[in-house]
């Protein structure tokens, strides 16, 4: 790979406003890719060199990674692909709290999995990562237009980060809807864009990131410098690892059937070697292995400036000084006078569900050490150690297991739920608090242990080194490696991380999420088709060729 003069962080900052390019026909938009904004570049500059070659097609791809509005980046925003995981799932929900946070029944919808194809937050993550896909298609037209002017081994390098971004973004369509579209021709009008199987797009992402692999940096994302935040060699073999791990999922074309497929059957090729799924995940974890290791304490992998850390692998760059990236899901959680003593904004909205606190033993003899790092519960205090104040002016008090869907006329309208917390306060956080020098945290070498402990189990062999492992960083007591011990230890290390609707899928939980929680009269979900989301409406009016999913 072609090392930059200038760090990753500079490319970024100097390329930030340089080029717009509007959405192809996939979404609905009347601007042209044609089009040429007036304070753009002359094309003979942008791409005159290898260096503008690299930063305008490949590095500014990185600045929609994360992001500062509604529904933009994988993580750090609200309404988006992150929210998607999280509270359509048994982790965290966003309570009705009387005038606040009903927005149409958006959330309650969420929690209650009773979405449809008109549904806000779905579709808000269609056009988003179809944005992105679009873009990375713009930048391999772009470099093969312009391949003259950069060495072979460059323009392999420069394609092979591009495709393998583009990858990562259709493995979170394959996750989130199922049956999508494979697009990589930006000149394609709508009516030749075809929907594509589960499992063509599964072998689609997969053969593109093994592919990718050979050209990608073995080099640290995670640490400063001209990689900081790029999608290298470690990012690849992370997804790789975690498309094997759901192979059973993602490989099943019709997922309402309860009819279900063993990874074992399926064999890949990865690099000569022929491996069953379950062998594919231990593969590249175990590459992993030489390169991460965890942390010996667990906060460091929040703190601000946690750039050193050796177990993060991929992350969402954040320097209020930078970037424009922001981090929204802690300000969104805390009360108001909470973050008010913290010099933030607080929005009072999100926290723990019931379920997730049973999991932590949360107020037992034997609850989790990691419940005290990742929420707030009971008396809050500032960071000089008073007490905050409610606006009663008593002691600020959150009640866990208060917390239900609708709070509306309730006692604890604003006080029920543990709240987020997880990453250390930036007291220098600019922007209401959500500006901030905490990297976002995407892939970590903790799930890597944990996926590997699963895929052994599910291979039949003992995972329990890597399960234990994780447990005695965090301090916790000993377990029995189970396989419903190995779930929970998910949610109580990855809490907040956006992985718990896809956990919950591939355990086959995802069906009875609510079962004994605090709706007593969930969705009907056990055809299964609440495992994906709906192709958005709006999607199928535009082509005829799309149909909806199965259930909606």
């Amino acid at each position: 790979m072609n090392t930059m003069n200038k760090s990753h962080q500079i490319v970024c900052l100097w390329v930030r406003g340089l080029l717009f390019v509007c959405l192809f026909t996939l979404l609905p938009s009347s601007c042209s890719l044609d089009e040429h904004p007036r304070d753009q570049i002359a094309e003979e500059l942008v791409h005159s060199t290898p260096e503008n070659l690299y930063k305008n097609t490949v590095a500014t791809l990185y600045n929609y990674v994360g992001g500062a509005t509604d529904g933009q980046g994988l993580q750090g925003t609200c309404r988006g692909v992150y929210d998607l995981q999280t509270f359509g799932s048994d982790e965290a929900m966003l309570p009705t709290r009387g005038h606040d946070w009903y927005d149409g029944e958006l959330w309650q919808d969420m929690y209650r999995h009773s979405w449809d194809g008109g549904h806000d937050l779905p579709y808000n993550s269609w056009l988003y990562l179809y944005k992105v896909i679009t873009l990375c298609n713009r930048s391999l037209e772009r470099l093969e237009e312009h391949r003259d002017i950069i060495s072979n081994f460059e323009f392999k390098a420069y394609t092979s980060e591009v495709r393998a971004l583009r990858a990562i973004y259709y493995w979170y369509l394959l996750d989130l809807f199922g049956r999508v579209p494979i697009v990589t021709d930006t000149n394609l009008s709508m009516n030749d864009v075809l929907q594509s199987e589960r499992s063509e797009l599964f072998y689609f992402v997969f053969d593109e990131l093994l592919d990718a692999s050979y050209y990608l940096a073995k080099e640290n994302s995670v640490a400063q410098g001209d990689y900081y935040g790029r999608v290298t060699y470690d990012v690849a073999a992370f997804v790789l690892a975690k498309l094997a791990l759901n192979a059973e999922i993602y490989l099943d074309n019709d997922w309402t059937d309860n009819q279900y497929i063993d990874g074992k059957d399926f064999i890949f090729d990865i690099y000569g070697k022929k491996l069953n799924a379950w062998e594919t995940v231990i593969f590249f974890c175990d590459y992993l292995e030489d390169w991460y290791k965890l942390e010996d304490n667990y906060v460091s992998n929040f703190t601000v400036r946690n750039e050193n850390s050796c177990e993060n692998i991929w992350i969402i760059p954040m320097d209020k000084d930078l970037y424009n990236n922001t981090q929204q899901n802690i300000m969104r959680s805390w009360h108001y006078r909470h973050a008010d003593a913290y010099g933030i904004t607080g929005e009072n909205g999100s926290c723990a569900t019931r379920n997730t606190l049973r999991i932590f033993g949360y107020g037992t003899d034997e609850e989790d050490p990691r419940f005290d790092i990742n929420y707030w519960a009971d008396e809050v205090y500032d960071r000089y150690g008073d007490i905050i104040p409610d606006r009663t002016g008593a002691p600020l008090t959150y009640y866990p297991y208060a917390v239900k869907m609708d709070l509306s006329y309730d006692p604890y309208v604003e006080t029920a739920g543990a709240r987020m917390k997880k990453y250390d306060i930036d007291k220098n956080a600019t922007k209401d608090g959500t500006l901030l020098d905490n990297d976002i945290v995407l892939f970590r070498f903790a799930d890597a242990l944990l996926m590997r402990a699963e895929a052994k189990w599910r291979n039949g062999e003992d995972g329990s080194a890597d399960f234990n492992a994780v447990r005695k960083r965090a301090e916790a007591i000993p377990r029995e490696f189970t396989p419903e011990n190995l779930l929970d230890e998910r949610l109580l290390e990855l809490c907040w991380e956006g992985w718990r609707r896809q956990d919950l899928i591939r355990f086959r939980q995802y069906k009875s999420l609510f079962t004994g929680d605090s709706f007593d009269d969930p969705v009907d979900e056990s055809d299964g088709h609440t495992t994906v989301f709906p192709i958005p409406n709006d999607m199928i009016t535009l082509n005829p060729h799309f149909t909806q999913n199965k259930g909606y």
